[in-house]
């Protein structure tokens, strides 16, 4: 039997009588009749499941009949015991109207799973649980009534931030309202549903946020609403839906949404609430509408059933609709309901109702069809009927066959004419191919009329352009293609004779898209188009000749069709591939230069590429077209005009001849049967082997050309197979071991001419040779483009004669040579040209020699009207009656000789000295001009020797040439011949030879040109000349100008006639230019300077009145040392010099003195350093002989040292400098150093490299420092101004004399030789310098100083600023290095505490570091230096008493303290300054006393009283306004904690603990940071006894350490870490210990959220009580001033709250919680407000 149970589950309904109401559902046997309006069409099993009649809602009849009509509109469940309670089955209307058996609910009343419901104790039982379970839900009923109050008001805080401006915000609390709804989606819904209804003011984009909320909770829990929920939010949703008449589409759209998530379940409910607003006669919200139309495509199979009497409820409206805008939503939903009408009714076989048929909707669509066709597309806008349009492609399949014919010829014009009205047509295509459809699937005769016209319009549409940008154009030609393929299904015929045509036509866009349209029904309509192939492929004609790139692309997509369809087998199918590998051939510029500015043609999509691609896939994936392509591609390998296409074919080649040897393994590939454009393989592997000589080009041609060759080897020769399968390989391996840029062509090439070489032995057969040889022969035209494969095929037609018999060899060697001469013409053309040169040169040749053998006498006559005029006209040509002289080498030569024989003809004359020639300085411009022209670094032609020989005798004739003249020659010359490279030792050359001729005959031409001033000037002016090649870098020029001079001089002195006494004031410079040479690298250059020498010195006794035959001492000693400069060792060499020197002293005049000792300077200079140093020797030789004479000449001397230094700085030019002042100093030490103190500041490097050189000497070092320290210390350090009125603080200036001796200091302490000076004065130097540095931190430059920086800097000059401070760190450094303290320096300058120690703010760092290194490396030294700095302690200066605290204090942190004994006196007079004025002196105290730590620790029980006190006393400092004092007390509280003693410190832990919390919360990071991390050693020192009474601190510490994990300064976050994991053992908790150590460790990422949520968890799983403590001190920080802090207070309240149990909840203060959660939701940092509703998030648990 059956018994029905009340679906509300109460026990207490059984048995009672109640009466039964029924409720719709498909329960089996419970059928029901009643009628209702809005029941679903059709549907037989329309069941009712039993509810119990005594629970009735409250209210009259009416309420009864809405609820019953609720009843029956919903599908809800039944429940239906079966028997007696043994099985409990439950059937639930489920998916698109389906039912499906679910889980049985628990039993009720007694029907346990196991017995019988109505037996024994089973029943009574059942009884008793039933009562307790209904106490329990009372006392639940109670907790839910204050859950529900809680959790309204979390969603109310909730809904209250949806108004937050930012988006993220937005979404954020959308989040948190969906994350509430996973727990509590009823409450939520509630909430949400009220906030809307009371806050109807309420901005429509928040109302959007939380519709939005509401959609996603109801979409994921719609199997959890109950009906009186689910009917709330159908009421809200519908009423925020149509609350406005106004569109709102965001707005509406999330209501809409909402329903529609409902209607997935509450289809009744929601259907009968839409309905109820979607009344007749009324015009509906166009949102209701909108929603119908959705609902009908979320839920087909339940929408469907109720679209007949929608349907007929809306045909009335649409003649209401007034506004274009309610047109277009019914034409929508008539788009969609017609949609969702054909996918029910094509999944009848799913479908709940399968008796559904189509007729059932034809009138309603077609009446709808009537207004929209007939109406609204008639007068509406452009937007209305593009919705119309639309919306009729679905109707269209609705409409009954007789009406769709019979509209159709009205329907499918108008359709059309919207593509002429809209632009995006996508929309028209995709309705019109629907209305295809349907009038091909009822077989209309329509079509056929309009076919014509749905073809034109439907072209135009394809041959639109598609732009990759516009999805849209895309999407159109897609439904258009879709048309053409209806078309092409029923009309192929039609169709193919619209389209065929426009493939005539010149047009790219009407071309391009009949292609597209024809390789589309190629493909989709394949059976129509079979017999369609002939007519097909010969309209390709025209097409095939386009040169369009886009027409091209559009064919070879058309051929790739076709070879898929079998269309290139056919008649004419070759065609198509002879046309894919023209493509495959186009070279890239034929490419470019199509591309228009608007072209699609990419580097991917090209041409080519296409074709390439198309040729491979054919080949290798239609096994079909294997007969086409093969052998039909080989005749393509050949014709030069398809060398691009090479790579692809042979691939394809190989692919199918691979394929062809599978099939027949033995039988030949190539069967020629006659085909005569076949390839012999002789062409083939002409071909193949002159395109691989190259085989990177092409797409690695060379490659794919050697694997064809392989492939072939049966047909190329029967007995190649065996060795081609092994060398081509290895061709192939070693190509892919290189690449274009590496592979060797050379190496290529050999390799492939050695295969060649190996292929013609193994085939050794002479016929066959021939044949190839003469193919190679006659491919060789072909390559006249391509130069170096044509190169190659000529190696390779050698390479075959070389195997050919000799007949063969002679006959083809002979048409070689006859090619080569034919191809040489334009060679032939210029021999033409060279014979007339030669004609022209030889006709000079004979002017030259008729003078050289004619009559003097007759010769001087006719030479410069008959000879040289003659000669220039044969010389020069006419070009347009242009004078053009000729560029012929010969003919130049042969200009010189007959000018060089002519002029030597006229100076042989006895008339020559009278003879004035008027063409001479033409004639040496001309001679120049052909020196200038040859190659100015070697001599190949004797031009030069000529040139130079014909001007040697032109200069001896009148008149005299001008200076410039004379100037250039000399010049060309000298450039000319120095400068050719020495010929390699060999021997005598013939180019040798030359040179030595050509050498000989320039020194004719200078002493020729000499001889025109015989003078001391003359002389000087030659040698002038003579001079930069004299100190020329190169060797091999400078002895030849040192050889030239010597002839010059020794020419001079043998011709110079003295007629009285000429005094010879060059002298000097000229001495002071060859001494130098003395000492050259080369020995023959220092032999001929001293020749030189020797002459000057014959020359100054000949000037003074000496006979040419006097024989001097002196100057004959000169030549005795000409050995010494032989010696290669530099001291023999130098000692020579020096003598040299000597030598010169004793002979030069005092007047001279001077003058080649300035010579000298600029000699040391020299690019020969050994001519350099020579020129220092023998200046220091000079000075010292004869220096007395110099002492007015001092200031000129230094002078001219620092300008010599300002030029270089080469090392022995500084030595030389040094040794001279040196010297000068050694004579007048006290005019030197008053000289040089008086320098301008800065000193440049020149005036510090001379200063330097005063401490080449120890004991004038030792004088010099100690005059330096005097004026150091005595003077006024520094000087007060104000530079300005409004200026608070005077400026200090430093006084400039100190400032030059700590210049000058910091110099001579820097020279290596004032060691010993240094040491004598060590402490005094440290301890001054130190003071001297501290004093000038922050002090300015002088005055005058300071207005030369600011006349520098407007200027633009660059200058070197002196800053007081950096001077005397720079002099302490220097004392420290030359007192062996080296490493001190290094320490400091690897440290940075150098430039710590120059700034005011790094200056107490720099000393501390300073006195670290001292006690490292120079501990000795420290008892005087402590001494004279305890001294300082009591000075008048605060900078002073912290520069000498800061030293002491860092002394203690090193042992060498207690070595020396000195730790006692150091804390003693340390602790006397804790009462010091200055808070920075009292702070270094503090710094000093933790240093203890460091460098006695065994020493910090004994003093750990006073220390302990010292530091506390430093935390107590009340007259430090920064707390400085206090923060170093602890960190040194933080040193010593390890090391005092524990009972000591015991006693003052928990004061410690209390002073220093405050620090934790401090606005600077420094007090922060310290202050934690010492926390964290109070709690790694407090572990055992008294750790007890630390809990409370460590508890209290906690939460400020969590946050300050999310602190902005890294050192705090560091701080943070240690203290936590110090912090963990005291907490007694093994867990929480494990995750502080395992989380916070140094070096690990932090994953903070992960972190914070394992520690609350574990915290409240410990330490239950602490909630209330935590968070209330967590409140505290949403105070805080730092973003991120103030966001991790949040999260940790959270954390705590989602760890939390129920008996915690009295502990904590919601409503305080909530008030600082909502007051940080208006937080100024978006990321607060985020984690304030993340937290507000998880406060669901107590909802």
């Amino acid at each position: 039997m059956w018994v029905c149970v009340c679906v509300t589950g109460s026990p207490w309904c059984v048995g009672r009588g109640h009466r039964a109401e029924w409720q719709a559902g498909p329960v089996p046997h419970l059928r029901s009749n009643l009628p209702h309006p809005l029941r679903p069409t059709g549907r037989p099993d329309w069941s009712p499941t039993v509810r119990c009649g005594g629970h009735k809602p409250a209210g009259g009849g009416a309420e009864r009949e809405r609820e019953r009509r609720d009843t029956i509109s919903q599908p809800m469940s039944a429940e239906i015991v079966w028997g007696r309670g043994q099985v409990t089955a439950r059937w639930e209307a489920v998916g698109r109207g389906r039912a499906r058996r679910v889980a049985p609910p628990t039993p009720v009343n007694g029907c346990s799973e196991g017995g019988s419901g109505g037996r024994g104790r089973g029943a009574s039982s059942g009884l008793k649980r039933g009562i307790q379970v209904h106490t329990r839900r009372q006392k639940e009923a109670r907790t839910t009534v204050m859950s529900e109050t809680y959790a309204k008001r979390l969603s109310a805080i909730l809904l209250d931030a949806v108004t937050d401006k930012d988006p993220q915000m937005q979404e954020q609390v959308c989040g948190a309202l969906c994350d509430f709804g996973e727990s509590k989606p009823a409450e939520v819904l509630s909430a949400c549903e009220e906030h809307l209804r009371l806050h109807e003011k309420l901005a429509h984009p928040y109302r959007t946020i939380i519709l939005r909320a509401m959609e996603i909770v109801v979409s994921n829990h719609i199997s959890e609403l109950d009906k009186d929920t689910a009917r709330a939010i159908i009421l809200l949703a519908s009423n925020e839906m149509t609350k406005v008449k106004e569109l709102v589409s965001d707005w509406q759209q999330a209501a809409s949404s909402v329903l529609v998530a409902v209607g997935r379940r509450f289809i009744s409910s929601v259907m009968e609430e839409l309905l109820s607003k979607f009344q007749p006669g009324l015009l509906p919200h166009p949102c209701t509408v909108h929603t119908l139309a959705s609902l009908s495509v979320s839920n087909v199979f339940g929408v469907v059933p109720f679209l007949t009497s929608i349907l007929s409820t809306m045909l009335p409206m649409l003649g209401a609709a007034k506004h274009d805008s309610m047109k277009v939503v019914f034409c929508c939903a008539l788009q969609r309901f017609s949609e969702s009408i054909l996918e029910y009714l094509a999944n009848l076989d799913q479908a709940p109702d399968p008796t559904v048929r189509k007729d059932a909707f034809a009138s309603d669509i077609f009446g709808a069809y009537d207004i929209l066709f007939h109406q609204w597309l008639q007068s509406g806008g452009a937007k209305l009927r593009l919705a119309v349009v639309e919306a009729l492609g679905p109707m269209s399949h609705l409409l009954p066959s007789e009406k769709l014919e019979e509209q159709l010829p009205k329907l499918l014009p108008r359709v059309l004419a919207f593509y002429k009205k809209h632009t995006e047509t996508v929309h028209v295509s995709k309705s019109l191919g629907q209305i295809l459809e349907a009038a091909v699937s009822v077989g209309s005769r329509t079509l056929d009329i309009h076919l014509n016209s749905l073809l034109a319009a439907l072209h135009a549409q394809i041959c639109v352009p598609v732009e990759s940008s516009s999805p849209l154009v895309m999407s159109n030609q897609k439904e258009v293609l879709r048309c053409f393929t209806v078309l092409a299904c029923c009309s192929p015929d039609r169709l193919l004779a619209f389209l065929l045509p426009k493939l005539d036509t010149s047009n790219e866009r009407t071309r391009v898209g009949t292609l597209q349209v024809l390789r589309h029904v190629i493909n989709a309509a394949a059976a129509q188009m079979e017999v369609k192939k002939p007519v097909i492929l010969s309209s390709m004609k025209l097409p095939l000749l386009d040169t369009n790139n886009k027409v091209k692309r559009a064919v070879v997509q058309v051929v790739s069709a076709m070879a898929h369809h079998g269309y290139l087998e056919q008649p004419g199918g070759k065609a198509m591939v002879e046309y894919i590998v023209q493509q495959c051939a186009l070279p890239p510029e034929a490419e470019i230069q199509k591309l228009g500015a608007d072209s699609e043609a990419l580097a991917a999509d090209s041409v080519r590429a296409i074709s390439v691609s198309t040729l491979y896939l054919v080949s290798t994936t239609v096994d079909r077209m294997g007969e086409v392509l093969w052998p039909y591609l080989l005749e393509f390998l050949v014709p030069i005009r398809f060398t691009r296409a090479l790579s692809p074919l042979c691939r394809s080649l190989v692919h199918l001849a691979q394929k062809r040897q599978e099939a027949g393994a033995h039988a030949p590939l190539i069967q020629y049967n006659g085909n005569v454009h076949l390839p012999s393989p002789y062409a083939i592997t002409t071909r193949l082997l002159a395109v691989s000589s190259h085989p990177y080009v092409g797409d690695g041609r060379g490659a794919a050309s050697l694997r064809l060759l392989n492939v072939l080897h049966q047909d190329i020769h029967p007995a190649l197979g065996q060795r081609w399968v092994t060398a081509i390989p290895l061709l192939l391996e070693h190509l892919d071991e290189y690449s274009e840029e590496t592979l060797s062509q050379k190496e290529w090439e050999e390799k492939l001419l050695v295969f060649l070489r190996d292929s013609l032995a193994v085939v050794s057969d002479n016929t066959w040779v021939c044949h190839l040889t003469l193919e190679m022969c006659k491919q060789l035209p072909n390559y006249n483009g391509t130069p170096l494969e044509k190169n190659f095929l000529y190696k390779c037609v050698g390479t075959t004669l070389g195997a050919a018999s000799s007949k063969v060899v002679r006959k083809h060697l002979r048409e070689l040579l006859e090619t080569a001469r034919y191809q040489e013409e334009r060679e032939h053309e210029n021999r033409s040209e060279s014979e007339a040169n030669k004609v022209r040169s030889a006709l000079i040749l004979c002017y030259g020699h008729v003078a050289a053998g004619a009559p003097r006498e007759l010769l001087l006559a006719r030479v410069e009207a008959d000879l040289f005029w003659n000669m220039s006209e044969c010389f020069s040509t006419k070009v347009l009656g242009i004078k053009v002289e000729t560029q012929d080498p010969a003919l130049r030569l042969s200009l010189v000789q007959s000018v060089c024989m002519a002029t030597q003809a006229i100076c042989s004359s006895a008339h020559s000295s009278s003879f004035h020639l008027s063409r001479k300085a033409e004639l040496v411009a001309q001679m120049v001009e052909f020196i200038r022209a040859e190659p100015p670094d070697s001599l190949k032609t004797p031009i030069w020797k000529k040139a130079m020989l014909a001007c040697t005798y032109l200069v001896t004739l009148e008149p005299a040439l001008e200076e410039q003249v004379q100037a250039d020659l000399i010049h060309s010359c000298l450039h000319r011949v120095m400068a050719v490279l020495p010929e390699p030792e060999e021997g005598d050359s013939p180019q040798e030879s030359l040179y030595l001729d050509t050498v000989q005959v320039l020194k004719d031409l200078l002493t020729s040109l000499l001889l025109w001033n015989m003078t001391p000037l003359g002389l000087q002016v030659m040698l002038e000349h003579l001079s930069p090649w004299i100190k020329s870098p190169r060797g091999h020029e400078r002895v030849r100008a040192v050889g030239l001079s010597a002839c010059l001089l020794q020419f001079f002195l043998q011709h110079l006639q003295i007629s009285a006494l000429v005094p010879f004031h060059n002298l000097g410079l000229l001495i002071g230019l060859f001494s130098p040479r003395c000492a050259d690298l080369w020995p023959a250059t220092r032999r001929e300077a001293v020749s030189c020498i020797h002459s000057l010195l014959y020359l100054q006794l000949t000037c003074v009145g000496f006979s040419r035959d006097y024989q001097d001492d002196v100057a004959e000693q000169l030549l005795s040392l000409k050995d010494g400069l032989v010696h290669p060792d530099p001291a023999i060499l130098f000692h020579t010099c020096h003598s040299i020197a000597q030598l010169i002293a004793k002979r030069l005049p005092p007047d001279q003195l001077i003058n080649l000792l300035l010579t000298l300077f600029e000699s040391l200079g020299d690019p020969d350093k050994n001519c350099s140093r020579a020129a220092s020797v023998m200046i220091n030789c000079l000075l010292k002989e004869r220096g007395n004479m110099l002492q007015e000449k001092v200031p000129e001397i230094v002078s001219v040292l620092r300008s010599k230094l300002q030029e270089t700085q080469e090392e022995h030019i500084l030595q030389a400098a040094q040794h001279s002042v040196f010297a000068l100093a050694t004579h007048h030490c006290a005019s030197v150093v008053s000289n040089l103190l008086g320098s301008p500041l800065p000193f440049d490097s020149h005036t510090c490299t001379l200063w330097r050189a005063l401490a080449l000497e120890p004991g004038l070092a030792a004088q010099v420092l100690g005059l330096l320290l005097e004026k150091i210390s005595k003077d006024v350090l520094f000087e007060e101004s104000q530079a300005f009125l409004l200026s608070s603080t005077p400026d200090r200036v430093a006084t400039l004399l100190p400032l030059a001796a700590t210049c000058a200091l910091h110099e001579v302490a820097s020279a290596p030789a004032s060691g010993p000076a240094v040491l004598e004065l060590y402490p005094q130097l440290f301890v001054a310098l130190l003071l001297r540095v501290s004093c000038t931190v922050g002090v300015q430059p002088p005055r005058q100083l300071q207005a030369k920086e600011r006349r520098s800097a407007s200027s633009g000059l660059a200058s070197r600023s002196l800053e007081p401070c950096s001077s005397a760190v720079d002099a302490l450094q220097a004392v420290l290095v030359r007192g062996g303290n080296e490493d001190v320096v290094q320490c400091m300058e690897l440290d940075g505490g150098w430039q710590l120690l120059r700034t005011s703010a790094g200056h107490e760092e720099g000393v501390t570091r300073l006195a670290s290194a001292m006690a490292k490396f120079a501990g000795p030294r420290l008892p005087l230096v402590m001494k004279l700095l305890f001294t300082t302690q009591s000075s008048m200066y605060e900078v002073q008493r912290v520069t000498s605290t800061a030293f002491l204090a860092e002394l203690l942190s090193s042992n060498v303290v207690n070595d020396l004994m000195l730790l006692e006196s150091l804390l003693y007079n340390l602790m006397a300054r804790q009462k010091d004025t200055s808070a920075r002196v009292r702070r270094l105290v503090l710094h000093g006393l933790a240093n203890i730590t460091l460098g006695s620790p065994d020493k910090v029980q004994t003093h750990s009283p006073q220390l302990l006190t010292a530091m506390i006393g430093g935390l107590d400092d009340g007259d430090d306004p920064h707390s400085l004092v206090a923060l170093e007390a602890m960190v040194g509280l933080a040193r010593l904690m390890d090391l005092v003693d524990a009972w000591d410190l015991h006693a003052v832990l928990l004061h410690i603990a209390v002073r220093i919390r405050p620090f934790f919360d401090s606005e600077r990071m420094e007090l922060r940071s310290v202050s934690i991390g010492l926390f964290g050693h109070l709690n790694k020192a407090c572990r055992g006894d008294c750790k007890d009474v630390f809990l409370e601190q460590v508890v209290g510490g906690l939460v400020p350490l969590l946050l300050h994990l999310r602190d902005p300064h890294a050192p705090v976050v560091t701080a943070c870490r240690f203290a936590l994991r110090m912090c963990g053992p005291n907490l007694e908790c093994e867990e929480l210990a494990a995750v502080f150590q395992r989380h916070l460790q140094e070096g690990h990422d932090l994953h903070f959220g992960e972190f914070l949520n394992t520690t609350c968890k574990h915290l409240m799983r410990h330490f239950p009580d602490l909630l209330g403590r935590l968070l209330s001190t967590s409140l505290f920080y949403y105070k805080s001033s730092w973003e991120d802090v103030r966001a991790a207070a949040p999260m940790l309240t959270g954390f705590l709250v989602l760890h939390m149990e129920a008996e915690q909840r009295p502990q904590v203060d919601l409503e305080q919680l909530l008030t600082a959660l909502q007051l940080l939701l208006k937080d100024p940092a978006l990321k607060v407000r985020l984690k304030a509703v993340k937290t507000l998030g998880r406060l669901v648990k107590f909802a």
